[in-house]
């Protein structure tokens, strides 16, 4: 089993967990795997999905734990895919961050989280998310999801 590690870069905070910005581009033309950007403050679900994603064929740009690292990786990265956790560190939640995202870069999102109750659910359409996932899930549901949002 390979073990995939990224570590904190250099003036991130202390929590945060960033791959190296690419900044060729979107990573949508052909050859180069889709980007996708991982907002998730839990360590282990984070780096169990960032694998997941990799083994699936898909560029990994990043790892933020708060919605204003979120913000920054986008702006810096470019992903054609945010994988949000509802709760995260910080002040401002994945919904939030979802929302800039989409508003700010265009960036769709996926909600993937144990917080998925009507009105969380409510809240999140302000975002327009391409999919739910209910934690916990498999790398299966969740590359099928990452799948059927990259083709909508």
């Amino acid at each position: 089993m390979q073990t995939v590690s990224t570590g904190p870069r250099s003036g991130a905070s202390p929590n945060a967990l960033l791959a190296a910005p690419d900044t060729e581009g979107a990573g949508t033309t052909r050859g180069q795997a889709p980007r996708i950007l991982i907002v998730e403050d839990d360590y282990f679900v984070a780096m169990t999905l960032e694998h997941g994603l990799k083994e699936a064929g898909y560029n990994v740009v990043g790892i933020a734990t708060t919605a204003s690292e979120a913000i920054k990786l986008a702006k810096d990265c470019k992903p054609v895919l945010a994988i949000l956790d509802v709760r995260l560190a910080g002040n401002s939640d994945g919904i939030e961050a979802a929302i800039s995202l989409a508003t700010l870069y265009n960036v769709p999102s996926i909600f993937a989280t144990a917080h998925a109750d009507d009105h969380t659910r409510r809240r999140g359409q302000a975002a327009n998310p391409r999919g739910w996932i209910s934690k916990p899930y498999t790398p299966d549901v969740v590359i099928a999801c990452v799948r059927a949002a990259l083709q909508g």
